[in-house]
């Protein structure tokens, strides 16, 4: 096996369709039975349009069920805030796409499917390293049978932030720290509410609303470790500010039974300084967990994913181990955009949820429309829609 793959999220995903596309041998293990868990994230920026599109897929894509959002707004007590729009971004895509990513999963997977080289092994849980003279070469898992090794010249941990052969392999993230988890829930939609997907601030309070056709997926947050407080408080902790942010769900809050009906994300932000050992390589969020803001966790580690097949392909493919000085270039490519986008997360942690959560954040004095700034809107257009470093479809598909 030239490579094997743990984790079948995003990253994990689109770096197999990319190597069995160009002829290389590569098996990827999800632990899971299926891709359907409810609350991932799920914002298809116009980056990851894009290497859809360098795929063939975007016909495909187009077919899927979404919504389109060309811009971000924030909704406070003193009226409604512009914060971007993605018009006149470059590109043919100058929208992001909410998707669910069971039905983003399900269309990368199927391309792979189409190719002799792609090998998908689902409820198989890897759990440990293969190691021989120093280096790593494979990885053992286990399924409904038993326990199971692959041996492989690369093995790639896409597992996500708590990744196990990340820990096995003795790498250890530095924690970057955020202030604040989210609590997820969905109510019903109707017919006359608004239609897009907004972000509403209070004092004291921050949500974000996503509409998905016949219900809102509605993300609360909390300060970090805030949820057993909210829990003794009883349902209606939760309850009783969803309907004073948003008066028009009042009559619906009575759906959140209790907290069974809620997921917590505990937020994480952190990266690697080191992001492989021979033979091995992390990438996504097993190399970089990002914070939910601006809603880029999946075009990064997509963009993770091609850069490197543009890089690794060709070595894998002719056979052998991959000099760790290579993939030490891979984290080199891709450290920088993640630097970026963290520290610029940090930046909106530090200067707008935190201070929301306590109450010292006030949007009055922000403008109406921050997108008739000059320079500003195309500055963050492009940051929030194409990345610091957006990456394209370079390695051709085998025999063409």
């Amino acid at each position: 096996m030239s490579c094997v793959i743990a984790g079948g999220g995003p990253a994990g995903a689109v770096l197999a369709l990319l190597l069995a596309r160009a002829g290389v041998e590569v098996t990827l293990l999800e632990k899971h039975g299926d891709f359907l868990r409810d609350f991932r994230g799920d914002t298809i920026h116009p980056s990851t349009l894009q290497v859809l599109d360098e795929l063939g897929l975007a016909e495909e894509f187009a077919k899927i069920p979404h919504r389109r959002a060309y811009g971000m707004t924030m909704v406070s007590d003193a009226g409604e805030i512009r914060l971007t729009s993605l018009r006149g971004l470059p590109g043919r895509y100058d929208y992001i796409a909410f998707v669910p990513q069971w039905d983003f999963l399900k269309l990368v997977t199927s391309a792979a499917a189409a190719y002799p080289a792609f090998h998908l092994k689902m409820n198989a849980e890897a759990y440990d390293l293969i190691r021989e003279n120093g280096a790593v070469r494979g990885l053992r898992y286990r399924d409904a049978s038993g326990e199971h090794e692959i041996r492989a010249d690369l093995t790639v941990a896409a597992d996500g932030r708590h990744s196990t052969l990340r820990s096995r392999a003795g790498l250890v993230p530095k924690d970057l720290r955020a202030p604040m988890d989210v609590v997820w829930f969905r109510l019903p939609r109707h017919d006359d509410d608004r239609t897009d997907a907004f972000l509403r601030v209070s004092a004291g309070h921050m949500m974000v609303a996503i509409n998905r056709e016949t219900y809102w997926q509605l993300a609360y947050l909390i300060p970090k470790g805030g949820f057993g407080e909210l829990v003794r408080g009883g349902i209606d902790a939760l309850r009783e500010p969803v309907a004073e942010l948003l008066p028009w769900l009042a009559d619906r809050v009575g759906q959140i039974s209790d907290f069974d009906d809620v997921s917590v994300l505990t937020v994480a932000l952190n990266r690697l300084r080191r992001w492989h050992r021979p033979g091995f390589l992390c990438i996504g969020d097993a190399a970089h967990a990002m914070s939910p803001v601006f809603g880029v966790g999946i075009n990064l580690a997509v963009q993770d994913a091609v850069a490197t097949a543009n890089l690794l392909a060709g070595s894998l493919r002719s056979g052998g181990p991959i000099p760790e000085s290579t993939l030490h270039l891979l984290q080199r490519r891709r450290l920088f955009p993640t630097l970026v986008t963290q520290e610029a997360q940090r930046l909106v942690q530090n200067r707008v949820i935190s201070p929301a959560l306590s109450r010292r954040f006030n949007p009055s004095r922000m403008p109406r429309d921050l997108t008739r700034i000059p320079g500003i809107n195309r500055l963050t257009a492009r940051f929030l829609g194409l990345g610091v470093r957006p990456e394209h479809v370079e390695v051709p598909a085998a025999g063409s």
